[in-house]
């Protein structure tokens, strides 16, 4: 694997799945394990409570250079701009949006903030770290 740095610009073809945070140790910044009361990191060990899980965000898409397509996920504090609030934030407002709105999956993204994501996204040119 290359493992040299660079900037690519290119353009937001698509949103690839509309999970757009998720819970992140705070060690290694990998998934955790969520039950009830719970979470745990596979990776590095790492155990609380679930109420003291933290989020991040995770934007994965599909971008377009002058000559090639790339499935790119930019992580962590660097949307909060776009999103306006930290992962943590925008967490409990999409928590309390599906609790109001009788939606039974908590995680799931409503659809108005999907339709924003790819407002402000698909279409756009950036400039990626990769």
């Amino acid at each position: 694997m290359n493992s040299a740095r660079g900037l690519l610009a290119a353009s937001v073809i698509s949103i690839q799945n509309s999970c757009f945070v998720y819970p992140a140790c705070q060690k290694c910044f990998s998934r955790l394990i969520l039950d009830s009361r719970r979470f745990s990191c596979l990776k590095c060990g790492c155990t609380g409570e679930a109420k003291d899980a933290s989020y991040r965000y995770r934007l994965s898409l599909k971008i377009a250079d002058t000559n090639d397509l790339f499935d790119i996920t930019v992580f962590g504090s660097c949307l909060d701009p776009f999103f306006g609030v930290t992962a943590e934030k925008k967490k409990r407002c999409i928590q309390g949006f599906n609790q109001l709105s009788g939606e039974t999956n908590t995680d799931a993204s409503p659809g108005a903030l999907v339709q924003a994501v790819e407002t402000c996204f698909i279409g756009k040119r950036f400039v990626f770290g990769v």
